[in-house]
């Protein structure tokens, strides 16, 4: 059996999408463990996106497994990806793209060659930011002020859901963090009964952040969209910041502006068209 797929990724957060034709099974846990193995693939990925023919008046449907295998509710950066093969399979409308996912209907602008057709970057409206315990979900009381010891040092943050749940903590320096040593404790910690994205972030000036972030299921990855988003909302609603904001990653650079939804910016970077056994 083969898996024809297009390697792309958003500020080197990568992913491979596969077009699944009407009728036909998104591919299961057991593949996107296979495919997106760097160890065993080949090149693997931090995920498997499926893109689907929408059930509603979207244009089309976003299926989004992670390196684990598990569902995932959203990918900022994934969705720029899977609009990309969007626009090459046709569905856009124009410079729009309007997509089903897990965490409802996202709408995308569009920035697209006019010589090649082919689509270089996109603004995602993400929808706002919430933070209320229920809905990351976080069985605390709160959202705020959410503290681990780990080997005598306290780590201490907020939780938020931009369509996945994250846990954003404030640190000196993102550089200086056991991240690879660290993540997997407070992804797992109890409070978050679907597990949390985790962010390390610093504040380098009123329109600047700079972060590291382990991914639920993935681990540390180059560049997360929703947890760009989700650092730059708690670092607004703590006034450290200003409405627009320039979110850095081991990646590159992703743009968020914070209003009653939040737009999220960033380029996207076709690799290739493969084949993979299965």
């Amino acid at each position: 059996m083969k898996l024809v797929v297009s390697r792309l990724h958003g500020t080197h957060n990568d992913f491979l999408v596969t077009v699944v034709a009407p009728g036909a099974a998104a591919p299961d846990a057991d593949t996107a463990r296979r495919v997106c193995d760097r160890a065993h693939s080949g090149g693997g990925a931090d995920g498997l996106i499926a893109l689907l023919p929408a059930t509603n008046d979207a244009d089309c449907a976003m299926e989004l497994r992670n390196a684990d295998g598990e569902l995932a509710e959203m990918s900022g950066n994934g969705i720029r990806c899977l609009a990309w093969a969007a626009v090459r399979a046709g569905l856009a409308r124009g410079n729009q793209l309007v997509v089903e996912t897990a965490a409802g209907l996202r709408t995308l602008t569009l920035t697209i060659d006019p010589t090649s057709g082919e689509m270089l970057s996109a603004s995602v409206d993400m929808g706002p930011a919430v933070f209320s315990p229920a809905a990351v979900p976080v069985t605390s009381d709160s959202v705020d002020n959410l503290a681990i010891d780990i080997d005598g040092v306290t780590y201490e943050g907020t939780a938020c859901s931009t369509g996945n749940p994250h846990w954003a903590i404030l640190v000196t320096d993102p550089k200086a963090v056991a991240v690879a040593q660290i993540g997997p404790v407070l992804e797992c910690d109890q409070r978050f009964p679907n597990r949390t994205n985790v962010e390390f972030y610093r504040v380098i000036d009123r329109s600047t952040l700079d972060m590291r972030v382990w991914e639920r299921g993935v681990g540390e990855t180059q560049s997360c969209g929703t947890g760009a988003c989700a650092v730059a909302a708690v670092a607004h609603r703590a006034g450290l910041v200003d409405s627009g904001v320039r979110v850095q990653v081991l990646g590159g650079e992703l743009s968020v502006e914070l209003g009653s939804t939040i737009l999220l910016g960033g380029p996207v970077v076709f690799m290739g068209d493969e084949t993979i056994e299965l």
